[in-house]
C-alpha cells in the first residue's frame, strides 16, 4: 500500500516536472524572439524609435491651430504634374476642407498624360482612395503608400502596372518621391487622420492645374478629352470645398452621383444606372464650366492666331533667305567663271615678258633699294581717295548674308621713306 502511494506521488512529481520545464522553455522562446524583433525594430529605425509613428513637425501643428483644424481630421491630397507639387487639404472644425501645406515634388516620372502599362515609367493620373491598408510604414524609400493603381477606371481601359507609390528618397521609376522629410510629415497626416476615423483618404493626380489658361495651352494633346473629365472633379472640390464621390461607369469617372435604384451599383464597363447629382453642386459646377469654357475659347483662338502669324513669318523669312543665297550663289559662278577664262591669257603674257617684267620691277624700285648700304621703312596711311560706290558694294554692307568679303586695308596706301645709315668712323 505504501509502496504504490510512493510510485503515484513520483508519477504526480515527474509529470509536474515535465510541464515545468516545458513552460521554462516557452518563456525562453518569448524572450530571445522579444530580443530578436527588438534588435530588428532598432537596425530598421535607427536609436529605436520608431518612423512610423512620429508626429507631425512643429509647422504643421502651428498650421493646424491656426486654421482651426484637429490633428486627426479627415485630410485629401492635390497633385500636380506640370507645376511639380503636392497639396494636403484638412478639414477644418466647420466641416469645410483648406489648404494646409504645399510640398515640392522632388521627383515624378514619364510625361503629361495617364499611365498606360507596366513599366512605361509613368506616374498616374486619376483619382485614387487610399485605405491604411495602401499604408507602408517598412518602405525601403523612408515611408510610403500605394496609389492603389490601377483603380476601376484604369482596369476598364485595360491599363496595367503595379507599385505606384508617394515615397521618399527623391528617387522615381513611375511614382512620385518626395523627400524624407516630406514624406515623414505626409505620412503622419495621413495616419493620424485614420485614427480619427477616416477610412480612406482621396488623391486627386492632375497633369497640370485645371485652369482655362492651362487648358488652351495643351489643347492640342491626345489627352485632351481625358483632362477634362479630370477637370470636371476637379470643378467638383474647387466649388464645394469638399472631395468629391468617386464612381466610375461607362468606362468614365462620374461625380457626387447617387443612383436613382436603390441596390444598383456604377460598374465601372456597364452602362450608367439613372443618378442625380445635388441640384445646388451641379448648379454651380455648371456655372463654373461655362465661365471657363468661354475664356478657354478666348485663349485658344488668341494662341491660334499668334501661332499663324509665327508660321508666315517663319515662312517668309526662309523665302527671303533662299532668294538671297540663289543671287550670290549665281554671283559666285560668273566670277569663277570669269577668273577661269582670263588665267590662261595671263599665264602667256607673264611667260612671254619676263626680262621685261624684272626691268619694270627694277625701275619702279624705289631709289634707296637701288643704293648699297640703304635701308627702307614702309609706313602705311589713310587713302582719302574714295571708294567705289556702287549700288552692289552698298548691298553687300548692308544685307547680312552670303560670304563677307573684308575691306580691312581697303583705304590705306603705302609710304616708303629711305633711311641711311651715317657715315662710318674712320
Amino acid at each position: 500500500m505504501v509502496f504504490r502511494r510512493f510510485m503515484q506521488m513520483r508519477a504526480v512529481i515527474r509529470q509536474g516536472l515535465e510541464r515545468l520545464r516545458g513552460n521554462i522553455a516557452r518563456l525562453v522562446c518569448l524572450l530571445l524572439a522579444a530580443g530578436f524583433l527588438a534588435a530588428c525594430q532598432g537596425d530598421e529605425f535607427g536609436s529605436g524609435s520608431n518612423k512610423a509613428q512620429r508626429p507631425v513637425s512643429a509647422s504643421i501643428k502651428r498650421k493646424m491651430s491656426d486654421l482651426n483644424m484637429s490633428a486627426t481630421s479627415p485630410i485629401m491630397i492635390r497633385i500636380f504634374k506640370e507645376e511639380s507639387t503636392l497639396e494636403v487639404w484638412k478639414q477644418t472644425r466647420s466641416g469645410k476642407y483648406k489648404l494646409l501645406e504645399e510640398f515640392e515634388i522632388c521627383k515624378w516620372s514619364g510625361d503629361l498624360g495617364p499611365k498606360f502599362k507596366e513599366g512605361d515609367r509613368q506616374a498616374p493620373e486619376g483619382f485614387y482612395e487610399i485605405t491604411p491598408a495602401l499604408m507602408n510604414p517598412n518602405s525601403n524609400y523612408h515611408l510610403a503608400f500605394n496609389l492603389g493603381y490601377p483603380n476601376a477606371y484604369d482596369r476598364a481601359h485595360g491599363r496595367t502596372g503595379s507599385h505606384l507609390m508617394v515615397h521618399g528618397a527623391c528617387s522615381s521609376r513611375g511614382c512620385y518621391a518626395m523627400t524624407d522629410e516630406q514624406v515623414q510629415d505626409i505620412y503622419a497626416l495621413a495616419r493620424d487622420s485614420f485614427k480619427g476615423g477616416q477610412r480612406s483618404f482621396q488623391v486627386q493626380a492632375f497633369p497640370f492645374r485645371m485652369t482655362p489658361e492651362n487648358m488652351a495651352r495643351h489643347r492640342d494633346s491626345e489627352h485632351l478629352e481625358f483632362w477634362k473629365m479630370l477637370k470636371t472633379g476637379y470643378d467638383h472640390f474647387e466649388v464645394t470645398q469638399t472631395p468629391p464621390a468617386i464612381a466610375v461607369c461607362e468606362k468614365k469617372y462620374v461625380f457626387d452621383a447617387t443612383t436613382l435604384v436603390q441596390g444598383v451599383p456604377f460598374r465601372a464597363s456597364a452602362k450608367c444606372p439613372d443618378f442625380r447629382i445635388s441640384p445646388r453642386i451641379a448648379s454651380a459646377v455648371s456655372a463654373k464650366q461655362r465661365k471657363d469654357n468661354e475664356k478657354f475659347q478666348q485663349l485658344a483662338a488668341r494662341f491660334d492666331a499668334r501661332e499663324e502669324r509665327q508660321k508666315r513669318w517663319e515662312e517668309r523669312s526662309n523665302r527671303i533667305a533662299e532668294v538671297l543665297g540663289s543671287g550670290q550663289k549665281d554671283a559666285a559662278t560668273e566670277t569663277a567663271a570669269a577668273d577661269t577664262a582670263s588665267q590662261p591669257a595671263a599665264e602667256a603674257t607673264s611667260a612671254a615678258k619676263p626680262a621685261e617684267t624684272a626691268t619694270a620691277d627694277a625701275a619702279d624700285a624705289p631709289e634707296a633699294q637701288k643704293r648699297p648700304g640703304a635701308a627702307v621703312e614702309t609706313a602705311y596711311v589713310a587713302d582719302e581717295r574714295p571708294r567705289g560706290g556702287s549700288v552692289g558694294s552698298f548691298f553687300k554692307r548692308w544685307v547680312p548674308f552670303g560670304p563677307k568679303t573684308s575691306d580691312e586695308g581697303a583705304g590705306i596706301r603705302p609710304i616708303t621713306t629711305e633711311v641711311v645709315p651715317g657715315a662710318k668712323p674712320d
